[in-house]
C-alpha cells in the first residue's frame, strides 16, 4: 500500500467472509476479550487480597495471569476495530509494536513457567530449603527477569526490522506475527539467525529446563509416599497443562511462516484464533480448578456473592 503522510499500512488480509460475518467475529471476539479478563482479573486479585496466597507458587500464577491479560491487550482491541470497519489495515509502526509485544509477553509466558518448574522442584525436592531460597527477592528478580529478558531481545529484533524495504505490503493474518517477514524485499540472514537465537533463549531453553526439573520432581516423587505423590500431582499438573497448551499453538505461529503456502486460509484463521482464545482463557480456568486454595476461595466468593 502507497505511503500517505508518510505513515505506510499494512492490509491484514486473513480474515474469512469478514463482510458477511463481521458482526458474528465481534460477538465472539468480545465475548471471549471480557471472560479473559473477568477470570483472569479474579483470580489475580484473590492472590493479592488474601495473604494465605502470597506464596512465590501464587505470586508467578498472578504473573502468569496478568501476563494474558496484557498478551490479549495487545490483540483484542485492534481486532475489534477490523470487525466493524471497510478496510482491515494497520500502520508500519504499529504493526512492528504489535509483533514486539507479542513475541515479548510470548516469551515471558514461557519463563514465568520455567520460573514455576523451579520453585515447585525446590518444594518437593529441597523443602527444608525452600524458605531460604524462594524468598521474596528471589521471587521478585524471577518475575522481573521473565519481563525483561524477551523484551530486550525482541526489541532488537523489532528495532533492526523497522528500516528494512517493503515489498508487500498485505499481510496473510488478522494480526501483525511471525508472518510478518514475507512482506520484506530480502531475507535478512543475520535477522534470521538472530531470530533462532531469541527462540532458544525464551521458548527452546526454558521448555528443555522445565522438562529437567519435572523429570527430578517424579524421580523423587515415586519413591516419597502416597502424600507427597498427592501433593506432587496438584501443583505440578496445572502447570505441565498450560504449558503443553501454550507450546503447541506456539509452535504452529512459529512453523506457519514456513509452510504458509500449503495452509489454507480458513484452517489458518481458526488456528490463529486458537492461539489468542485458548490459552489466555484456559489458563486461569485451569488454575482455578485445579489449584486446591485457589478453587476455595473462589467457592465461597461465588457462596457471598449468591448469598448477597
Amino acid at each position: 500500500m502507497e505511503p500517505r503522510f508518510n505513515i505506510t499500512y499494512i492490509i491484514l488480509g486473513g480474515y474469512v467472509e469478514l463482510q458477511r460475518y463481521r458482526y458474528m467475529y465481534f460477538l465472539i471476539m468480545l465475548t471471549a476479550y471480557l471472560l479473559i479478563i473477568c477470570f483472569n482479573t479474579s483470580i489475580v486479585c484473590l492472590i493479592i487480597v488474601h495473604k494465605n496466597l502470597h506464596e512465590p507458587m501464587y505470586t508467578f500464577i498472578a504473573a502468569l495471569l496478568f501476563n494474558s491479560i496484557l498478551f490479549s491487550t495487545n490483540i483484542y482491541p485492534k481486532l475489534f476495530i477490523d470487525f466493524l470497519s471497510e478496510r482491515q489495515i494497520i500502520s508500519y509502526q504499529a504493526c512492528l509494536f504489535q509483533i514486539f509485544a507479542f513475541y515479548s509477553l510470548s516469551g515471558s509466558e514461557f519463563l514465568l513457567l520455567a520460573a514455576m518448574s523451579y520453585d515447585r522442584y525446590v518444594s518437593i525436592c529441597k523443602p527444608l530449603q525452600y524458605p531460604s531460597i524462594m524468598n521474596k527477592t528471589t521471587v521478585s528478580v524471577l518475575v522481573v527477569l521473565a519481563w525483561l529478558i524477551p523484551a530486550c531481545q525482541v526489541s532488537v529484533s523489532v528495532i533492526l526490522s523497522s528500516n528494512r524495504t517493503l515489498c508487500s505490503y498485505t499481510l496473510k493474518g488478522i494480526f501483525c506475527n511471525n508472518a510478518g517477514h514475507n512482506l520484506y524485499c530480502v531475507n535478512s540472514v543475520t535477522l534470521s539467525v538472530y531470530g533462532v537465537v531469541v527462540l532458544l533463549n525464551v521458548g527452546i531453553f526454558p521448555v528443555l529446563f522445565i522438562i529437567f526439573t519435572y523429570t527430578r520432581i517424579m524421580a523423587i516423587v515415586f519413591q516419597s509416599c502416597g502424600e507427597v505423590r498427592r501433593k506432587a500431582a496438584h501443583t505440578c499438573l496445572p502447570h505441565l497443562l498450560v504449558l503443553l497448551n501454550y507450546s503447541v499453538l506456539i509452535t504452529y505461529d512459529v512453523v506457519i511462516v514456513k509452510l504458509e503456502s500449503d495452509v489454507p486460509k480458513t484452517a489458518r484463521l481458526l488456528m490463529t484464533l486458537q492461539i489468542i482464545i485458548y490459552n489466555p482463557l484456559c489458563n486461569p480456568l485451569i488454575y482455578g480448578l485445579k489449584m486446591e486454595a485457589i478453587s476455595k476461595h473462589l467457592k465461597r466468593l461465588f457462596c457471598q456473592t449468591k448469598w448477597n
